[in-house]
């Protein structure tokens, strides 16, 4: 990087910000799994219930191949988990911090519905 002067921070606080930046990548998986429109409306459904990949399909419109698929992103990537109960396979997020996430997400978008209406 070639040397620039910086007009409000001082060259440690720099390096440090360029490392931390460095790490947001693994953000930038986490986002893209759920920049997907329907990826986002299933970790939304799961933030609220735990479900079957048929109630899924059901609930979106969807067919079960493609919600099976979705879902499937969504595991790999470590943000839904499952559990077998016979022959069917109930869904729910991973663990809190994505609840988390999804629930501050929903309240943003609503702050921002309110602000333009």
């Amino acid at each position: 990087m070639t040397e620039q002067k910086l007009c409000s921070i001082d060259r440690q606080t720099a390096d440090s910000l360029q490392r931390r930046a460095q790490e947001a990548s693994n953000l930038a998986v986490f986002f893209k799994v759920l920049a997907d429109d329907t990826r986002i409306k299933i970790a939304y459904l799961l933030s609220l219930h735990s479900l079957c990949v048929h109630d899924i399909a059901t609930l979106l419109g969807i067919s079960q191949p493609n919600a099976s698929h979705h879902l499937r992103v969504l595991r790999q990537a470590r943000l839904v988990r499952y559990r077998r109960q016979g022959k069917n396979i109930f869904y729910r997020l991973d663990d809190h911090h994505v609840e988390t996430i999804i629930a501050k997400a929903r309240l943003h978008a609503d702050h921002i519905k309110e602000e333009t209406e």
